[in-house]
């Protein structure tokens, strides 16, 4: 079909089906002959600072647009890390109801590994949380370590249960108390 380009918009030249055949519909009549008129993006205007870019409908590869892999509803639409963030929350909030006062100022965190430097008193192995008193202006800071913990689980039950005890025991630690005065019901797993 033949085509003429003109100011950025491309329309059907003489010669088209609608116009060999001769007969033209009415102006309230839509007809499949009709020339058609597409706006085109002005390719020389693209290049200049500032210019309007073209919005992509596509990828490179014409597939389309591409929406999350999982809808928010499903499990599975929160990463592992974050799913990991959650059991330390229940966790903390489970101690905060009974210590609440004791442990005010005190900030939890959650990192993937512990540095490769060990503490003075820790003797060996991996550890899976660690507490650091206050100093200098900061408070005292409680450390869950989140890849050495998901390694000696085999099952998100599992996960939760280590994930408490090692948050109790950090607590304990840090007030100066046994663990089973923290949580009544530590070590019961």
């Amino acid at each position: 079909m033949p085509c003429a380009c003109t100011a950025g918009r491309i329309s059907l030249a003489e010669g088209t089906p609608a116009h060999r055949h001769g007969a033209v519909p009415t102006p309230h009549e839509p007809h499949y002959d009709d020339p058609v008129t597409l706006p085109v993006p002005d390719r020389r205007s693209t290049g200049e600072p500032g210019a309007p870019r073209p919005v992509r409908r596509r990828d490179r590869r014409g597939r389309g647009p591409r929406g999350p892999l999982m809808p928010p509803s499903m499990p599975a639409y929160r990463t592992r890390a974050q799913r990991f963030d959650d059991l330390v929350l229940e966790a903390v909030e489970r101690i905060e109801q009974r210590w609440g006062r004791q442990l005010k100022g005190t900030e939890f965190a959650v990192e993937d590994v512990p540095p490769s430097n060990p503490a003075p008193w820790e003797h060996g192995g991996v550890p899976l949380g660690r507490c650091f008193p206050s100093d200098a202006g900061q408070p005292t800071r409680i450390v869950i370590y989140r890849r050495p913990i998901e390694s000696r689980c085999e099952d998100p039950l599992d996960l939760a249960d280590l994930v408490r005890e090692v948050v109790v025991e950090q607590v304990a630690h840090t007030l100066g108390r046994s663990p089973e005065e923290i949580d009544p019901g530590f070590g019961e797993h």
